[in-house]
């Protein structure tokens, strides 16, 4: 009998907050659900909290929110930040620059794999207008994508593109600094009102946004 190749490994991605009911769970679906339109298959999202609510669902305003941008909220289930968890994860986002500490206090070989979510976004963003200045016309641009070997898959491409992604990403950190060291992070709404739990999505949003528009203008050619 032939043997058949193994499926390439998809992009695994974590997002991390306190206690993974608000913040990461809204992050960890809408990531999702964005990068499975990109590439189907290529890309598997959790998160964890570094105090969580084990076994608690989704917020329910976290969960209309959600739901807004088009992710599912149902079946969502905390769970705590472990060293296991963090085993294999090729890209760790978290919601703040204190989530990150404690990332790396878990496991300290993840230090080039780890950022907050805003942070990681604004990089990502002087990528792409890196990009779009080199590129000039659709073509070029086209042929600036991470491209498949011959005969090779996409979803490998995908792959290797997104683990070299932290350090190019990294490489540009002196021009996307905040004003503020605050904008790096997202506001906890929990236990507070809705109102907090729109400057949540107003924050979120957009970086969320910004990964998801670099995964698609980098799909493998």
């Amino acid at each position: 009998m032939a043997s058949t190749a193994s499926a390439p490994a998809p992009v695994r991605i974590l997002t991390v907050c306190t206690g993974n009911i608000c913040r990461s769970p809204v992050a960890e679906r809408l990531l999702q659900a964005g990068l499975d339109q990109v590439m189907p298959g290529g890309f598997v999202v959790t998160s964890a909290g570094t105090r969580a609510m084990v076994g608690d669902p989704m917020q329910p305003l976290s969960g209309d929110i959600v739901r807004t941008y088009g992710g599912n909220p149902d079946g969502f289930v905390s769970r705590q930040l472990t060293s296991k968890i963090l085993r294999g994860v090729d890209l760790v986002l978290t919601m703040t620059s204190g989530h990150r500490g404690e990332v790396l206090q878990l496991d300290a070989s993840l230090l080039k794999r780890t950022f907050t979510i805003r942070e990681f976004a604004r990089m990502l963003d002087v990528l792409d207008d890196r990009a779009d200045t080199a590129a000039g016309t659709a073509a070029d641009s086209a042929a600036q994508r991470p491209a498949a070997a011959d005969g090779g898959d996409p979803l490998s491409a995908n792959t290797a593109f997104w683990r070299g992604l932290p350090a190019r990403a990294a490489s540009v950190r002196h021009l996307s600094l905040p004003a503020d060291s605050s904008e790096n992070d997202i506001i906890d709404p929990y236990r507070r009102s809705p109102d907090v739990y729109r400057q949540m999505e107003d924050e979120l949003a957009p970086a969320i946004v910004s990964v998801l528009r670099h995964a698609r203008v980098n799909l493998p050619a």
